[in-house]
């Protein structure tokens, strides 16, 4: 037996097939097979019925599940319950959205790496739903993310910052009211298949804007290049990092009624790496607090 076989098994049943599983875990589905096949001949039990075409997991092999979760947790958290009271290690597989990538998400590592040395940080980009759904595989352990619409009582959200959205023109803009710059201008638009996305075009829509879209991007850093080579106007947030810039840009306000999205950390209630979470929220409300991300050049 092996923890690894004993995961798969976990994502057999949260996925539904081996297929679904070998996707997930990132194996073949010949690997899949083979270790549950492992499993079976090692402790001489039947964990699927195999009368159908997809193997489903049969009354012994769900109860193994609930086992096997057991087991799994205690695995994960074995480090953390053996070391010292004041000293945190291990690895924390980190989730995160691409706009907190060159300034909240590199900030708080820092901070993070001189309080806790012995945490090992993995960071894994995506967008906040695709990540959550990864927290609920147990392929990440936590994640920086918008608050979505939605989330499952089984996840925690831990408030980091609110960020405005706010008009990015290039400095060359004229002085223009913001509506009006939006329907003149070519624009930019935030990927919609993120949270924010979406909070740009409800937005729009709400305020009878129409825009003339010239292409659609996911990262800031891409959408600010663009901008700043006066290609269009964007909507994107105010980050709660600054950042010593060196494109010819500026923001401007979309009034009373202008949207916010809200980035947190993103966990399972159960998660059995509690502390290296707790770890990382610090560090993330820390980076927050100081609020400005600088690289200071060699000497």
């Amino acid at each position: 037996m092996s923890i690894r076989a004993l995961r798969t098994l976990l994502s057999i049943h949260r996925h539904g097939s081996f297929r679904a599983a070998a996707e997930a875990e990132n194996l073949t589905p010949s690997a899949v097979s083979l270790q549950m096949r492992t499993l079976e001949e090692t402790w001489d039990l039947a964990l699927f019925e195999r009368s159908q075409r997809s193997p489903k997991l049969n009354e012994t092999g769900l109860a193994l599940v609930g086992e096997a979760e057991a087991v799994i947790a205690a695995y994960d958290s074995l480090a953390d319950r053996v070391s010292p009271k004041d000293e945190i290690s291990g690895e924390l597989i980190l989730g995160a959205v691409p706009t907190t990538l060159t300034g909240l998400v590199p900030l708080a590592l820092s901070e993070l790496k001189k309080r806790h040395p012995g945490i090992r940080v993995r960071i894994v980009p995506g967008l906040s739903n695709h990540l959550l759904s990864q927290i609920d595989r147990g392929q990440i352990h936590a994640a920086v993310i918008s608050r979505p619409d939605m989330l499952s009582r089984s996840m925690r959200f831990a408030r980091l910052a609110e960020e405005v959205l706010v008009l990015l023109v290039s400095q060359n803009t004229e002085d223009l009211p913001p509506a009006e710059l939006l329907r003149s201008r070519p624009f930019i638009r935030f990927n919609r298949d993120a949270v924010v996305g979406r909070q740009i075009e409800t937005w729009l829509q709400t305020n009878d804007i129409l825009v003339h879209d010239t292409m659609e991007l996911e990262g800031l850093e891409a959408i600010s290049s663009m901008v700043a080579a006066e290609l269009g106007i964007s909507i994107v947030p105010q980050r709660c990092i600054r950042e010593r810039g060196h494109l010819p840009l500026k923001t401007l306000a979309l009034g009373d009624d202008s949207p916010s999205r809200v980035l947190g950390l993103a966990s399972r209630e159960d998660s059995p790496r509690t502390s290296l979470v707790s770890a990382a929220e610090a560090a993330l409300l820390e980076a927050v607090s100081i609020g400005e991300f600088t690289i200071t050049p060699p000497r």
